[in-house]
């Protein structure tokens, strides 16, 4: 074990002279975190905000939004928002018609009512419902709740009702998904959020915001809380106190201490995949979480 996590230390400090940038295993630069010699890590200090209120999440104060929705606002888009509950304070047509919000423009209460009155309700006022995916187009995005609308298919045809109430035919394709037990697709709701124009950058908050006429989030405990209550005592507590233990999964260990700076991957002469999560730089202290399979097998910390 101790030859293995020196060859991947090896690997580690040689991959960014000897490995092309499209294969390299290095993530965007990011503050260095630095282990004093001599002290244990109970803690790491750059990861207390691995799992962020998600009420809370923001860009980074000062820092101007760009013009078009980004990449990376996506992935927080999908990690902060998709998968949260919330109580609807309207009800919310069936069918994959679903509700079409001219975001920025007042609510057409008329629209909403004659999609109620022509398809039922299939999320009532007052119903506990969950975000159960998000898709992201050119100008809108498209947010599912208890699987949505839009049922299994993976070539329909949506209309848009426009105010005048002319349907214009618009088809999309979307990908077959099953969604949490309970929730299948087209049993639920969904809402075409159109923006009019190219969808600019958004924070989770601002998509909650953009929602907030129809879900209130403000009394429904986080998705991830929730994951975290179902964890065993040990995983939990673990968890609480920002340090990884063995026997965790990658989730759970992201959860508790954040992603790493660094990976290695290769495989032991068993044949197995072998992965080591790298946290910290040398020559500072710099700790080995090592995975076998999915479960965190061995964790190391150099120098000890």
């Amino acid at each position: 074990m101790a030859i293995r996590l020196v060859l991947s230390l090896t690997i580690f400090l040689l991959a960014g002279a000897d490995v092309p940038r499209v294969n390299s295993l290095f993530p965007p630069a990011r503050p260095v975190a630095v282990f004093p010699p001599g002290v244990d890590i109970p803690l790491f200090p750059d990861a207390v905000d691995a799992t962020p209120d998600p009420q809370n999440v923001s860009k980074t104060p000062g820092k101007p939004k760009a013009a078009t929705l980004q990449e990376s606002s996506k992935l927080e888009l999908i990690r902060y928002v998709s998968g949260e509950f919330a109580k609807a304070t309207k009800s919310l047509p069936a069918g994959k018609e679903g509700l079409i919000v001219h975001v920025g423009k007042p609510l057409n209460t008329d629209l909403l009512d004659r999609a109620l009155a022509t398809h039922g309700a299939a999320v009532n006022n007052g119903d506990k419902v969950q975000i159960t995916k998000l898709d992201f187009r050119d100008n809108e995005i498209i947010v599912d709740l208890n699987g949505g609308g839009r049922g299994k298919k993976s070539l329909r045809d949506r209309f848009h009702i426009e105010l005048s109430g002319i349907p214009t035919a618009q088809t999309t394709t979307e990908e077959q998904q099953t969604g949490p037990p309970g929730l299948q697709p087209g049993m639920g709701s969904t809402i075409y959020l159109d923006f009019n124009k190219t969808v600019p950058d958004l924070s989770p908050q601002d998509l909650k915001q953009i929602l907030s006429p129809f879900l209130d989030f403000s009394r429904e405990r986080s998705a991830s809380v929730q994951w975290v209550d179902t964890l065993p005592p040990a995983m939990k507590k673990a968890i609480s106190e920002r340090r990884p233990i063995v026997g965790m999964d990658r989730e759970e260990v992201v959860a508790a201490i954040g992603k790493p700076d660094h990976k290695v991957r290769e495989r032991d002469p068993s044949g197995n995949d072998i992965e080591d999560w790298i946290y910290g730089e040398p020559p500072s202290k710099t700790v080995f979480v090592c995975f076998t399979g999915d479960r965190v097998t061995t964790i190391r910390q150099y120098p000890e």
